[in-house]
């Protein structure tokens, strides 16, 4: 039996790892690499391995960096099944989607671009701004949507490169007839005389702990492979799983994240009083919350909290929306799985037969119409808008008319990426918080425009859906697995090497891979 390390390793995103035992070929998570657009696309387009080589796949969770690249697998020939929890199967119809029409947008924006630069370049006796015009309502119609017939044409007829999308939303909506959803602590064959049990990882909705079991050689191999680990006492799902079948626990090989191998996450129970600090004080200043949230997870969990302070009385009940198509549909991917939820959630909300993701403040924002009326709404309300980094998406908007006004607050509640909008808002607007907001405001960017940061800028953290080094290091004492060797993945190198050598001297004989690399188990 062996098992090879092809994504995530010493890098956070492209989760993937193949089994081999018993000349099948199992696969673990099938991610998306995400980064610099170059780096990222060519290790996207083509697999290490013959897609039609795996008999079946396991994935973990939804997210796309796990999730994201299993439309190309199976456009590439892949014909087995995909096996996750029911939660996860449910969430990926919408995400997977939703990478589509990403992949789609960027390809199209990309063959406009290169067709526009090309027919610039022969366009002669004409002013640039006058050839833009007429390149761009040649190119474009109904409005400013992109001409893709008319762009396709074009480039073909002028012999240029025609850049094609990782997928298309067709191919991600073939892929999920693939899917075979199973509940927690079932056992179920993925192979010849292999199974494998889903457990909870508490990560995010639906994800899942995989404990492998196989015979090979007349030995039986257990792996576990965790996905990624979530935090404890987290709104909505339960924790990481403690309670695994005593007989199980020998374990030859942990494959385990590191994403946070290095740090350390504030303390959950303190997000409800800041939250609650924050939404009064804003208010009290006849103010609205703006709230770049990501759609799966983030969002969720904010509308839980916000639920429960309206529930106790304790904050205003102003108006909630959730302005991202996205959002929306993995909202209600959450309200049909009660049963993953924790117990202090089914005490708070289902017991008494409530909803946690709906009550009457709450409104999903559908049309962009609608979205355009809210933006200028000037009485006080909470919007949780796309994308979490501020990058693209409709929360842009909402900061282009919040912004500049001092009554509202800009809350960000995940992590900014460098050289993004929202990491720019973060550094630039705490920075001026901490300075007691004296002096000029910052000026920053977007949409081409520069606009003042007038609007408080603060921070709750604690939302991360990642555990720490000393919540990994829980779930291995909790759990008493008994584990001969840890291969540790999924954390920027030196996450990685911090936390390997963080779990070696709390005993445990720890490796990282290299990519590409084989570990052979005997």
């Amino acid at each position: 039996m062996e098992v090879t390390f092809y994504g995530a390793v010493r890098e956070v995103t492209g989760s993937m790892h193949v089994i081999t035992a018993n000349s099948d070929k199992i696969m673990l998570d099938c991610g998306m690499f995400q980064g610099r657009r170059k780096d990222s696309e060519q290790k996207n387009k083509e697999f290490p391995f013959d897609p039609k080589s795996i008999i079946n796949l396991i994935l973990s969770h939804a997210h796309i960096d796990h999730s994201g690249r299993i439309p190309l697998l199976v456009k590439n020939g892949f014909t087995g099944r995909i096996f996750c929890t029911r939660a996860t199967a449910d969430a990926c119809t919408f995400l997977l989607a939703d990478s589509a029409h990403i992949q789609e947008s960027d390809a199209n924006y990309l063959n406009y671009k290169t067709l526009r630069n090309a027919l610039l370049s022969k366009s002669k006796g004409k002013s640039k701004n006058n050839k833009k015009s007429e390149i761009a309502a040649m190119l474009k119609h109904e409005g400013n949507k992109l001409n893709v017939e008319k762009i396709t044409e074009l480039i073909k007829e002028n012999d240029l490169e025609h850049i094609e999308p990782l997928y298309t939303i067709e191919d991600a909506q073939n892929s999920l007839g693939y899917f075979d959803r199973y509940p927690y602590r079932v056992p179920f064959e993925i192979g010849q005389d292999t199974t494998c049990t889903l457990f909870e990882a508490g990560h995010i909705l639906g994800s899942a702990v995989s404990l492998i079991k196989i015979k090979e050689n007349g030995r039986v191999f257990r792996l576990c492979y965790t996905g990624d680990i979530g935090r404890y006492d987290k709104p909505i799902i339960k924790n990481p799983c403690a309670l695994f079948p005593e007989e199980d626990k020998n374990i030859d090989l942990l494959i385990m994240e590191s994403t946070y191998g290095d740090r350390e996450h504030e303390a959950m129970e303190d997000l409800r009083p800041q939250l609650k600090k924050i939404i009064n004080d804003t208010v009290a200043r006849g103010g609205s919350i703006v709230i770049p949230a990501f759609a799966f997870g983030r969002t969720q969990e904010l509308l839980y909290i916000i639920h429960e302070l309206y529930h106790g009385g304790e904050v205003p009940r102003i108006p909630v929306y959730v302005d991202s198509p996205l959002a929306t549909n993995i909202t209600k991917v959450f309200g049909e799985h009660p049963e993953v939820y924790s117990d202090e959630t089914v005490k708070a909300f289902l017991s008494i037969g409530d909803n946690p993701f709906a009550f009457k403040e709450l409104k999903f924002v559908a049309s962009v119409d609608e979205s355009m009326v809210l933006m200028r709404d000037n009485t006080p309300h909470i919007v949780l808008a796309a994308s979490g980094m501020c990058e693209a998406g409709r929360v842009l908007h909402h900061l282009r008319y919040k912004m500049h006004n001092p009554k509202n607050t800009i809350l960000l509640v995940g992590f900014m990426a460098q050289n993004t909008l929202g990491r720019r808002i973060h550094d630039q607007g705490l920075e001026y918080e901490k300075s007691g907001r004296k002096g000029e405001p910052p000026l920053l960017k977007l949409l081409n425009k520069e606009y003042p940061l007038k609007a408080h800028v603060l921070k709750l953290g604690g939302f991360s859906a990642h555990g720490d080094k000393n919540e990994m290091l829980r779930f291995l004492k909790e759990s008493k697995l008994k584990i001969k060797q840890i291969a540790v993945v999924h954390g920027e190198e030196e996450q990685s090497i911090a936390f390997a050598d963080f779990l070696s001297k709390n005993g445990y004989s720890t490796m990282i891979p290299e990519p590409g690399k084989t570990l052979k188990l005997t």
